[in-house]
Protein backbone atom coordinates (compact mmCIF):
# COMPACT_ATOMS: atom_id res chain seq x y z
CA UNK A 1 0.00 0.00 0.00
CA UNK A 2 1.43 3.68 -1.07
CA UNK A 3 1.27 6.35 1.31
CA UNK A 4 2.41 9.46 0.56
CA UNK A 5 1.78 13.45 1.61
CA UNK A 6 3.07 17.09 2.17
CA UNK A 7 3.22 19.06 5.38
CA UNK A 8 4.83 22.14 6.01
CA UNK A 9 6.28 23.03 9.40
CA UNK A 10 7.01 26.44 10.29
CA UNK A 11 10.77 26.40 11.22
CA UNK A 12 13.88 26.70 9.12
CA UNK A 13 14.61 23.43 7.28
CA UNK A 14 17.66 23.01 9.83
CA UNK A 15 15.87 23.10 12.51
CA UNK A 16 12.75 21.23 10.56
CA UNK A 17 15.46 18.56 10.07
CA UNK A 18 16.95 18.08 13.59
CA UNK A 19 13.30 17.25 14.92
CA UNK A 20 12.78 14.76 12.33
CA UNK A 21 15.87 13.30 13.54
CA UNK A 22 16.21 13.45 17.20
CA UNK A 23 14.99 10.08 18.22
CA UNK A 24 13.88 11.92 21.63
CA UNK A 25 11.57 13.80 19.41
CA UNK A 26 10.12 11.79 17.48
CA UNK A 27 9.21 9.02 20.09
CA UNK A 28 7.09 11.58 21.51
CA UNK A 29 5.36 12.74 18.17
CA UNK A 30 4.80 9.29 16.98
CA UNK A 31 1.16 8.20 18.60
CA UNK A 32 1.35 5.31 20.63
CA UNK A 33 5.34 5.19 20.70
CA UNK A 34 5.96 3.45 24.42
CA UNK A 35 9.93 3.43 23.77
CA UNK A 36 12.92 4.58 21.08
CA UNK A 37 16.08 3.24 21.69
CA UNK A 38 18.97 3.91 19.51
CA UNK A 39 20.67 0.41 19.24
CA UNK A 40 23.65 1.48 16.57
CA UNK A 41 23.97 4.64 14.68
CA UNK A 42 20.85 5.24 12.82
CA UNK A 43 19.03 1.79 14.10
CA UNK A 44 16.52 2.21 16.37
CA UNK A 45 14.70 -0.80 18.30
CA UNK A 46 10.67 0.38 18.76
CA UNK A 47 7.90 -0.50 20.92
CA UNK A 48 4.51 0.82 19.76
CA UNK A 49 0.68 0.73 20.71
CA UNK A 50 -1.19 0.95 17.63
CA UNK A 51 -4.14 -0.93 15.91
CA UNK A 52 -6.40 -0.18 13.34
CA UNK A 53 -10.12 -0.45 14.03
CA UNK A 54 -11.32 -3.30 16.67
CA UNK A 55 -7.50 -4.79 15.93
CA UNK A 56 -4.94 -3.43 18.28
CA UNK A 57 -1.84 -4.58 19.89
CA UNK A 58 2.04 -3.67 20.61
CA UNK A 59 4.37 -4.18 18.11
CA UNK A 60 7.85 -4.25 18.42
CA UNK A 61 10.50 -3.84 16.19
CA UNK A 62 13.33 -1.73 14.74
CA UNK A 63 13.47 1.67 12.28
CA UNK A 64 16.57 2.32 10.24
CA UNK A 65 17.81 5.38 8.42
CA UNK A 66 19.65 5.38 5.66
CA UNK A 67 20.28 7.39 2.31
CA UNK A 68 20.69 9.71 4.59
CA UNK A 69 21.73 13.28 2.60
CA UNK A 70 21.49 15.86 5.23
CA UNK A 71 19.41 18.17 6.10
CA UNK A 72 17.47 17.46 2.78
CA UNK A 73 16.48 13.19 2.25
CA UNK A 74 16.37 9.83 4.55
CA UNK A 75 15.12 7.09 4.11
CA UNK A 76 12.98 4.78 6.35
CA UNK A 77 12.97 1.07 6.79
CA UNK A 78 10.55 -0.36 9.27
CA UNK A 79 9.93 -3.50 10.38
CA UNK A 80 7.52 -4.49 13.29
CA UNK A 81 5.75 -7.54 14.65
CA UNK A 82 3.13 -7.82 17.68
CA UNK A 83 0.17 -10.22 18.77
CA UNK A 84 -2.01 -8.63 15.80
CA UNK A 85 0.55 -9.41 13.19
CA UNK A 86 3.28 -7.33 11.51
CA UNK A 87 3.96 -3.75 10.01
CA UNK A 88 6.72 -3.36 7.54
CA UNK A 89 7.32 -0.37 5.47
CA UNK A 90 9.77 1.79 3.47
CA UNK A 91 10.05 5.14 2.63
CA UNK A 92 11.48 8.44 2.14
CA UNK A 93 11.65 11.83 3.66
CA UNK A 94 12.12 14.76 1.38
CA UNK A 95 12.71 18.19 3.48
CA UNK A 96 12.26 21.32 1.04
CA UNK A 97 12.73 25.17 2.29
CA UNK A 98 10.08 27.14 1.17
CA UNK A 99 8.87 30.73 1.89
CA UNK A 100 6.57 29.85 4.61
CA UNK A 101 9.21 27.23 6.47
CA UNK A 102 9.58 23.86 5.66
CA UNK A 103 8.00 21.43 3.34
CA UNK A 104 8.47 17.58 4.26
CA UNK A 105 7.10 15.28 1.76
CA UNK A 106 6.73 11.74 2.26
CA UNK A 107 6.24 8.93 -0.09
CA UNK A 108 6.37 4.91 1.13
CA UNK A 109 5.13 1.48 1.05
CA UNK A 110 3.98 0.05 4.00
CA UNK A 111 2.70 -3.68 3.95
CA UNK A 112 0.54 -5.35 7.22
CA UNK A 113 -0.02 -9.07 7.76
CA UNK A 114 -2.16 -11.23 10.14
CA UNK A 115 -5.20 -10.36 11.40
CA UNK A 116 -4.20 -7.00 11.21
CA UNK A 117 -4.47 -6.97 7.60
CA UNK A 118 -8.23 -8.30 7.92
CA UNK A 119 -9.64 -5.36 8.32
CA UNK A 120 -9.29 -3.52 4.73
CA UNK A 121 -7.13 -1.51 2.82
CA UNK A 122 -9.18 1.40 2.89
CA UNK A 123 -8.97 1.32 7.10
CA UNK A 124 -5.32 1.23 6.95
CA UNK A 125 -5.01 3.57 4.46
CA UNK A 126 -7.12 6.10 6.43
CA UNK A 127 -5.18 5.16 9.66
CA UNK A 128 -1.67 5.73 8.17
CA UNK A 129 -2.81 9.22 6.86
CA UNK A 130 -4.08 10.30 9.83
CA UNK A 131 -0.57 9.02 11.99
CA UNK A 132 1.33 10.80 9.60
CA UNK A 133 -0.91 13.98 10.04
CA UNK A 134 -0.46 13.43 13.72
CA UNK A 135 3.09 12.96 13.37
CA UNK A 136 3.43 15.82 11.48
CA UNK A 137 1.36 18.32 13.68
CA UNK A 138 3.49 17.10 16.61
CA UNK A 139 6.76 18.20 14.84
CA UNK A 140 4.71 21.50 14.43
CA UNK A 141 4.44 22.09 17.88
CA UNK A 142 7.97 21.02 18.84
CA UNK A 143 9.05 23.53 16.32
CA UNK A 144 6.53 26.30 18.10
CA UNK A 145 7.23 25.52 21.29
CA UNK A 146 11.29 25.59 20.62
CA UNK A 147 11.05 29.10 18.41
CA UNK A 148 9.16 30.54 21.68
CA UNK A 149 11.54 29.40 23.99
CA UNK A 150 14.25 31.30 22.21
CA UNK A 151 12.58 34.68 21.01
CA UNK A 152 11.53 34.74 24.72
CA UNK A 153 14.89 33.64 25.64
CA UNK A 154 13.69 31.15 27.99
CA UNK A 155 14.08 27.51 28.98
CA UNK A 156 12.53 25.16 26.27
CA UNK A 157 9.44 23.27 27.12
CA UNK A 158 8.21 20.40 25.69
CA UNK A 159 4.81 20.45 24.32
CA UNK A 160 2.57 18.03 25.89
CA UNK A 161 1.22 15.45 22.81
CA UNK A 162 -1.15 12.46 22.33
CA UNK A 163 -3.79 11.19 20.21
CA UNK A 164 -6.41 13.82 20.54
CA UNK A 165 -4.03 16.50 21.44
CA UNK A 166 -2.26 15.65 17.19
CA UNK A 167 -5.46 15.41 15.92
CA UNK A 168 -6.88 18.51 17.47
CA UNK A 169 -3.77 20.22 15.99
CA UNK A 170 -4.09 18.47 12.50
CA UNK A 171 -7.28 19.82 12.77
CA UNK A 172 -7.11 23.40 13.38
CA UNK A 173 -3.91 23.78 10.52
Amino acid sequence: MKVEGSYTIHASRDHAWLLLIDPEVISKCISGCESLEEKEPGIYNITLKAGVGSIKGVFTGTIRLDNINEPEHYRMIVDCKGSPGFIRGEGSLDVIESGDGTIVNYVGDVSVGGTLASVGQRMIQATSKMMAGNFFAAIEAEAKAWQKAEENNEPYKAPKHGFFRNTIRQIKK
